[in-house]
C-alpha cells in the first residue's frame, strides 16, 4: 500500500501566532490579529505560489497600517513548527518497516519549505516524492494536486492511503480514489491502520 501523508499538524505542529509573538505576546491576542486579516486565507495565496513579497502587499492594500507584524513571516517561521508529533512519526516508521511506500501531498509556500527542512531534516528524506503546492501552483483539494502525486509515481489511486487533518483535504482525495483518514490524533490514525490491515 501506499501511505500519502500532509505534513502540517500532522506530522509537524503549525502555531502560526508564534509568527507574531514579537508584536502579540499574548497568544490569544495573535491569533485575533490573524484572525482580523485573513490569515488563513492569506497564507493560502502563499501556498499556491504567490511570493510572500507580494502577500506583504496584499495584505497591506487589503488592511492599510497591519501588515508590519507578518512582513517578515518567512524569517520567523520556523518559531511556527518547532514541535513534531512524535505518535505520527512512530506510526510512519512503522509503516515503512512493514514496506509501504511514503509520499506526502502538502500546502506549503516555496519560501517557508527550505525553512521547515532545517527544522526537520527528516521531512527532506523520509519520503519517496512530496509534492509541495507552491511548486506545482496546485492546492488541495484540488483534484489536480492527488493526480499528479499518481502520475508522477505511477501510483493507483485504489492502492493509496491519503492521510490529512482537514476535512476537506481528505474528501478530494477520497474524489480521485484515494482511501482517506481524517487525522485528529496518532492513536485514532493508528487504530484506523491497525483497522485496515496495514500494521
Amino acid at each position: 500500500m501506499n501511505i500519502v501523508f500532509d505534513i502540517g499538524n500532522v506530522l509537524i505542529r503549525w502555531r502560526p501566532e508564534r509568527a507574531v509573538a514579537h508584536a502579540f505576546p499574548d497568544p490569544v491576542a495573535a491569533r485575533a490579529y490573524l484572525d482580523a486579516v485573513g490569515f488563513q486565507a492569506w497564507n493560502l495565496a502563499q501556498d499556491g505560489g504567490r511570493s510572500f513579497a507580494e502577500g506583504v502587499a496584499a495584505l497591506e492594500a487589503a488592511h492599510p497600517g497591519c501588515a508590519g507584524p507578518l512582513a517578515d513571516y518567512p524569517e520567523r517561521f520556523a518559531d511556527t513548527i518547532r514541535e513534531a508529533i512524535a505518535g505520527s512519526w512512530d506510526l510512519l516508521d512503522r509503516l515503512a518497516a512493514r514496506g509501504h511506500r511514503i509520499f506526502a501531498i502538502t500546502n506549503f509556500a516555496a519560501e517557508t519549505w527550505p525553512r521547515a527542512l532545517k527544522v526537520h531534516p527528516r521531512l527532506g528524506v523520509v519520503f519517496e516524492d512530496v509534492v509541495i503546492s507552491a511548486h506545482e501552483r496546485l492546492l488541495k483539494p484540488d483534484p489536480a494536486i492527488y493526480e499528479l502525486l499518481l502520475e508522477r509515481n505511477g501510483l493507483a489511486a485504489a492502492e493509496c492511503l491519503f492521510i490529512d487533518d482537514r476535512a476537506e483535504n481528505v474528501d478530494g482525495a477520497r474524489r480521485v480514489g484515494m482511501a482517506a483518514h481524517l487525522f485528529t490524533a496518532p492513536e485514532a490514525l493508528e487504530a484506523d491502520l491497525v483497522a485496515r490491515g496495514f500494521l
